[in-house]
């Protein structure tokens, strides 16, 4: 619609400053004709907008105009309030900044909008983790956002999951990440991800990472080019394929189901079980996994996994010994 990219082009201008036809029509995904078709709609309305010609020319705003956000349609008010994490904003320290924000955005409203984007932001509320999920404890949640704004390298204390466990590591942290109530911070080199709750604690820099002690914080150089989305995007389709790395081939007793789960059979067996193929990230996960199933599931491959179930399971028998045949008063 013409009246949105017109108001689009404006709040580029005001928010970017100076921008050639090309870099609207690239960030508007419209031609540079109908750019300039617009430029002149916005002069005819009375806009100082003025067109520099030359290398560095380009369109620019008068200094010290500020357009009101009275082209905002009643879709974008509405999501506007909807995209708003107060969660998420209060863990980063920004819940205050937040609010503040919203208020000012909603005086600035008209008043039919404002009624609307009261209206969602009555009637839905977004809350990311799970039921069965523990909180996670990110006490240096804040010490991270901090480095990613200012670009200081941290060292920290790191607990991973393969031995020695604790780790120290020299983070340049690019940016955050909320996945589903958990904070991961995304870090080079590399750049690789790290989960906020699993830093340990902020550690001072080794004497071989300062040249003196009283030397200022060390500060790294973001990558050019560096899209953090388009990082997670992908860090995720990677993260997926490898939860599928191989796969288990069990027997489900009747009216049990696994997610992802491909049939072997056309038709349940004795008893009803079905054998299906399932693919799972690792014999440790797996093992797990099956274990919660109790006696409704038997792993027939891989026989690695087969045989670590049957330890388990035979060292609980152990453990409990002759209870339930001793319990039946």
């Amino acid at each position: 619609m013409k009246s949105s990219r017109l108001v689009s082009i404006l709040l580029l201008l005001q928010t970017r400053g100076r921008m050639t036809a090309a870099e609207l029509a690239e960030e508007l995904e419209v031609s540079v004709r109908t750019v300039y078709r617009d430029v002149e709609a916005l002069g005819a309305a009375g806009v100082p907008l003025y067109g520099d010609a030359g290398h560095a020319g380009g369109y620019r705003l008068l200094d010290g105009y500020r357009t009101r956000l009275t082209g905002l349609t009643r879709n974008e008010a509405e999501a506007l309030f909807l995209a708003g994490a107060p969660g998420p904003a209060a863990d980063l320290g920004l819940g205050a900044v937040l609010a503040a924000a919203q208020r000012k955005v909603r005086a600035a409203l008209p008043a039919e909008l404002r009624a609307h984007a009261d209206r969602i932001a009555g009637r839905f509320h977004l809350d990311a983790p799970g039921w069965y999920a523990e909180a996670d404890d990110t006490p240096f949640l804040a010490v991270v956002a901090d480095a990613v704004w200012s670009g200081r390298v941290l060292h920290v204390l790191y607990r991973r999951w393969a031995e020695p466990t604790d780790v120290r590591r020299r983070l340049e942290p690019y940016g955050l990440v909320l996945k589903a109530g958990r904070w991961y911070v995304v870090a080079g080199p590399g750049p690789r991800t790290f989960r906020v709750d699993q830093i340990l604690d902020v550690l001072e820099p080794d004497a071989s990472d300062a040249s003196d002690a009283g030397a200022p914080a060390e500060e790294f150089t973001r990558p050019d080019g560096f899209d953090l989305a388009a990082y997670w995007t992908a860090y995720q389709r990677d993260f997926h394929a490898r939860l599928q790395r191989f796969e288990a081939l069990v027997r489900l007793a009747p009216g049990v189901t696994l997610p992802r789960a491909v049939p072997v059979e056309g038709s349940p067996g004795e008893g009803g079980w079905t054998t299906v193929r399932v693919p799972v990230e690792s014999v440790e996960h797996a093992h797990g996994e099956f274990l919660r199933l109790g006696t409704d599931i038997e792993v027939l491959e891989p026989a690695e996994l087969r045989r670590r179930i049957a330890r388990t399971v035979a060292e609980l028998a152990e453990r409990y010994g002759n209870v339930a045949g001793n319990g039946g008063d």
